[in-house]
């Protein structure tokens, strides 16, 4: 017995006619046949529910019932097997075009005529059965294919999500800033990305995107960079060329974790009121994904101590971003983020630093 035959001989066939004896001897027919996973059924009604339950591969349907004609227990069929094959042989006295019509209209796969004869029951119901069978292969294989699309797909994220955390820790190790003030911007970021109302898939993109928006900073001289006092109006415009900088060592790759990374690295300076730079962009000009880091850097780095300041209370940097609302900051995401602080003072009892 090959492998085709093996799996034929294990299919799940319905016989659903409101006639027992018409049952008893399609029944007989098809174990003559060497079929054994054979249920039955007098009543149409159950039919939807005995295929979800049990996922048949093969539905033997009379056409003339009470409750239900066989053809309004095709069109009940047609959403739960929507996204299958099943092959549905009808039975049926009547040999008349319209009823074929309608059966094949609605569904049908086949046709037996009553009254039976055992070579065609036996024939038909091979025929229909191999090429369910060939079916389920093909399927099997298509989703196996999938799979490997899927996890292949998996893999290229993972690398591309190494990529952007590594050049963010880059990034740290050219400046006093810490790898927990990174972890908790970025969950800073994801919290209020979450809150301003945008979905799961695209808060976890700036979520791993935000650890690289000072990565320009590997660009800019260590004595400007370190310097522990306030920069002069030269040594600011050299510091803000970070993000032009970081903007080109991310690239243009279409990747959206990348194309986001490039963005924030880019525009994260840029202010609500149009007085940041680079491009000096002003409202809903600014990327959201630049607008949401500016709010968490911003608070993070404040309540951060730095070897040239000590960090503020969580309560003066509230206020700051409170009275920088629709200056420095988008108004709506500070007000979110302000609701947002008990979430966000956590994190750092989470991740300290060191």
């Amino acid at each position: 017995m090959n492998r085709i035959e093996a799996e034929i001989r294990q299919a799940r066939i319905l016989i659903v006619d409101d006639e027992p004896a018409n049952i008893a001897l399609l029944e007989q027919m098809l174990e003559e046949t060497g079929l054994e996973d054979i249920e039955s059924t007098v009543d149409p009604r159950q039919v939807v529910e005995l295929q979800l339950r049990i996922g048949f591969d093969l539905i033997l349907l009379d056409i003339r019932m009470p409750h239900m004609t066989g053809i309004q227990v095709m069109d009940a069929l047609a959403e739960p097997l929507r996204e299958d094959y099943v092959p549905i042989l009808v039975l049926t006295a009547h040999t008349d075009d319209q009823t074929r019509i309608n059966a094949l209209s609605a569904g049908a796969s086949d046709f037996l005529t009553k009254p039976f004869k055992l070579w065609e029951v036996q024939q038909r119901i091979l025929n229909m059965l191999k090429t369910r069978m060939f079916y389920k292969r093909q399927k099997g294989r298509a989703e196996e294919l999938e799979e490997r699309v899927r996890e292949r797909t998996r893999e290229l994220r993972d690398t591309q999500l190494q990529i952007v955390q590594r050049l963010g820790r880059a990034g740290e190790y050219r400046d006093n800033e810490t790898g927990a003030h990174v972890i908790r911007m970025s969950k800073s970021c994801q919290l209020l990305a979450l809150s301003a109302g945008l979905d799961k898939i695209h808060a976890e993109r700036i979520l791993f995107a935000s650890p690289m928006h000072d990565v320009g900073k590997i660009g800019i001289r260590d004595d400007i960079l370190l310097k522990p006092g306030r920069l002069d109006p030269d040594e600011f415009e050299i510091m803000k060329t970070h993000t032009t900088i970081g903007a080109d060592i991310i690239g243009d790759h279409p990747s959206e974790i990348l194309r986001m990374a490039r963005q924030i690295a880019l525009y994260h300076h840029e202010k609500w009121d149009g007085s940041g730079y680079p491009e000096g962009l002003k409202g809903e000009a600014i990327p959201i994904e630049s607008r949401i880091t500016a709010v968490c850097d911003v608070f993070d780095a404040l309540t951060s101590a730095r070897p040239y300041k000590k960090a503020w209370t969580f309560e003066d940097a509230a206020d700051y971003i409170r009275d920088n609302a629709g200056k420095h900051f988008d108004p709506e995401l500070a007000r979110r983020f302000l609701d947002l602080i008990p979430d966000v003072v956590a994190l750092r009892g989470d991740f300290p630093d060191e």
